[in-house]
C-alpha cells in the first residue's frame, strides 16, 4: 500500500506495520488508522496518520533508556486488545523534540501499547508518580548506562 508520510513523502508500507487505534490517541480522536515506519535515525520510530499525511508522532521503546520502566494496567483493558501476556505487547512512548534545541523527552506518562497479533492500540494514562510527561531521553540513557 502507497503512503503519504511526513517525513519520508510517498512511501510503500507492508500490511504488517498498519496499526489501529480504534479510540484514536488523546487529542487526535478521529484518527484511528496509523503506520508503524522506522526512522531513518535508530532507534525512533514514526507512528504515521494514514488519514492525515501532515500527523506523526515520533517514537522510542522507553526500556531502551529506561530499564526499570513499568506499566500498571489492568488485565481486562489488555485483554481487550489481545493482550494476555507482556510479550503479546509492544510498548512505544511518544518522542518531543523541541526545535530550540533542548533536550530531546518522552512521555512515559502516557505509552502507546500495540497488540503484535491484532496489530490493535491505544494510549494509556498512568497514575505512576515515577513517570512524566518528559523525560530527558539522553539524560536518562547515560544515568541507566552509569548504574550498570
Amino acid at each position: 500500500m502507497r503512503v503519504n508520510s511526513k517525513a519520508y513523502g510517498e512511501i510503500e508500507v507492508d500490511e504488517r506495520q498498519l496499526v489501529t487505534f480504534p479510540a484514536g490517541l488523546p487529542g487526535f480522536a478521529k484518527f484511528t488508522r496509523w503506520a508503524l515506519l522506522d526512522a531513518k535515525q535508530k532507534p525512533f520510530y514514526y507512528l504515521q496518520s494514514l488519514e492525515l499525511p501532515e500527523l506523526a508522532f515520533a517514537l522510542i521503546d522507553p526500556f531502551l533508556f529506561r530499564p526499570d520502566y513499568s506499566l500498571d494496567l489492568p488485565d481486562e483493558l489488555l485483554s481487550e486488545f489481545g493482550i494476555d501476556d507482556p510479550v503479546d505487547a509492544i510498548v512505544f512512548t511518544i518522542v518531543t523534540v523541541p526545535q530550540d534545541g533542548s533536550p530531546i523527552t518522552a512521555n512515559l506518562l502516557g505509552p502507546l501499547i500495540i497488540s503484535r497479533a491484532s496489530r490493535t492500540g491505544m494510549q494509556a494514562v498512568l497514575g505512576d508518580t515515577r513517570w512524566r510527561v518528559k523525560h530527558d531521553i539522553m539524560a536518562e540513557l547515560a544515568a541507566s548506562k552509569s548504574a550498570t
